[in-house]
């Protein structure tokens, strides 16, 4: 491990988010009694739930490399915006998400219509195919941000030297491309395998049926209904280790890019011509309808509610921007020590490179029960509600903050950390000169990912609050659950536009800010 105070705190952020994972999974054990038995029914939803996260991780990451490298190497009016708006998936809420996907692709949505009107059967969202459709929705736009962070990390003088020795285009992805690939596509498989292996509200929506039932959701079932903790304890496990495996194999897996150090110059990567250019402009188009097209319906359908909002939504609105910037701040800190500690390479780099995955591996219903256990005894749980909540949206941030830093964090320490030594670079002059310039752009484009996660956030919330310490997320729910749904949609509406507001100025922020 990597000496002095900066390698002391990455130590301590680790054992900090080890314990705050492991703890509460370690309440429902206790609380549960024993270890219960293993029924058929769980293992399929074992072995569903595996398939559809392989599944959805493969096609999210294989469909974003052709479309983040249409949109690093074409230069087109509102490119920006585009990139922008094509990265609002993935920050939605994800029961607001799933509606606009049954908007297009349900029962009565567009997408039935036209096949109605042309006389062709009619597509079902519901079942696997409905769930990994809604994955690649939600995480498409993930990939791809994390791809072009890695085509713009590459030097620009990279490809200058490539074009001067006459490359073409198979010979540039050959050298350039494929090195940052093999060094970013690892961890985004990773991350996005997590995530699908840990859904619960895509399931219970568009799955919940005998094949289509993800471990998340039958520990759901197994403490909603049937409170039977050992079972969900048991099942938490499992979901644990393949997320443990996958996070190990992730690590094997990724090898650095080694590109060396650069002027600091974005790179204009060359775009060739003929049918290459006209298919960069199909894949963005594509793209951009699959996941703009319900955004859109998301939109139409909320807009008629924005004027029949009652009170308590401004005030939760105020509550979630709250809890947001002060997760937000807590996750981007941690994130950046573990990145730089984890980069250093030191004694003990991948197992603190585990213990920064380790809360993707953790089921956010367990986590929110051993919490609610944990502090029952202590006090009225609703007291803790919104502290709790910054704490666990910090923890379960985190993972997706620091797979972003750490290639870049990585790159920056093998480029300058040897001049930065010689020049007696230490403490807060290195943050400054080096560390934040180098790293805004994955900063701010991780503390916009956080920012949405925490405001769309409807776990320990749920299991925490009163009326008085409700975010919007859960006042959303409230109003679906009491039937008002024209409020409900307007309330959904003001969410998705906070929240993707929010992204966008701590995106921009980072972009602004960054070395150039």
């Amino acid at each position: 491990m990597a000496r002095g105070a900066g390698a002391m705190i990455g130590i301590g952020v680790a054992a900090c988010v080890a314990a705050l994972t492991l703890l509460p999974l370690g309440a429902v054990f206790l609380r549960a009694g024993g270890w219960p038995g293993f029924g058929p029914g769980d293992w399929e939803a074992v072995v569903f739930t595996v398939q559809q996260a392989l599944l959805s991780a493969a096609l999210s990451c294989g469909l974003a490399v052709p479309v983040a490298r249409a949109l690093v190497r074409r230069r087109f009016w509102g490119r920006g915006l585009l990139i922008a708006l094509m990265g609002a998936p993935f920050i939605l809420p994800v029961i607001v998400a799933v509606l606009g996907l049954v908007a297009v692709f349900g029962r009565s949505g567009v997408l039935n219509d036209l096949l109605a009107a042309l006389g062709l059967p009619a597509f079902s969202l519901y079942g696997a195919h409905g769930v990994v459709l809604a994955h690649v929705f939600l995480n498409l736009p993930l990939a791809v941000r994390m791809l072009v962070q890695g085509w713009q990390a590459i030097p620009a003088e990279r490809f200058r030297l490539a074009q001067s020795l006459g490359f073409g285009p198979r010979e540039m992805f050959w050298h350039i491309e494929r090195p940052m690939l093999m060094a970013i596509v690892p961890g985004a498989l990773v991350v996005i395998f997590v995530i699908c292996l840990t859904s619960f509200a895509v399931a219970l929506t568009l799955g919940g049926g005998p094949g289509a039932t993800t471990v998340e959701l039958a520990i759901y079932q197994a403490v909603k209904f049937d409170f039977d903790l050992g079972r969900a304890g048991v099942l938490a496990a499992v979901q644990f280790g393949l997320c443990l495996l996958a996070a190990g194999l992730g690590w094997r897996w990724a090898t650095p890019s080694a590109f060396g150090a650069g002027m600091g110059r974005l790179a204009m990567i060359p775009g060739p011509g003929g049918w290459r250019c006209w298919g960069d402009m199909l894949v963005i188009g594509l793209a951009a309808a699959f996941l703009l097209v319900p955004l859109g319906a998301v939109v139409m359908r909320g807009m008629p509610g924005l004027l029949l909002l009652p009170e308590t939504v401004w005030a939760a609105l105020g509550r979630s921007v709250s809890v947001a910037l002060m997760s937000t701040l807590v996750t981007v800190a941690a994130a950046l020590a573990l990145a730089l500690t984890v980069a250093a390479r030191g004694r003990g780099a991948a197992v603190m490179d585990l213990v920064a995955v380790l809360p993707l591996a953790t089921s956010g219903l367990v986590l929110g029960v051993g919490l609610f256990l944990l502090v029952q005894p202590l006090m009225i749980p609703s007291r803790a509600a919104l502290p709790v909540t910054i704490l666990v949206n910090a923890v379960l941030t985190l993972p997706f903050v620091y797979r972003l830093l750490l290639p870049q964090a990585v790159a920056m320490l093998a480029d300058y950390g040897r001049l930065a030594e010689s020049l007696g670079l230490r403490g807060w002059a290195r943050l400054r000169w080096l560390v934040l310039p180098r790293l805004a752009r994955p900063l701010g484009f991780g503390a916009g990912i956080s920012m949405a996660f925490s405001m769309g956030d409807l776990g320990v919330i749920a299991l925490f609050a009163g009326d008085r310490e409700a975010t919007l997320p859960l006042v959303v729910q409230r109003l679906m659950g009491a039937y008002r749904m024209d409020q409900a949609m307007g309330a959904a509406l003001v969410l998705v536009l906070v929240s993707f507001a929010l992204f966008w100025a701590f995106d921009a922020l980072g972009r602004r800010h960054a070395a150039s």
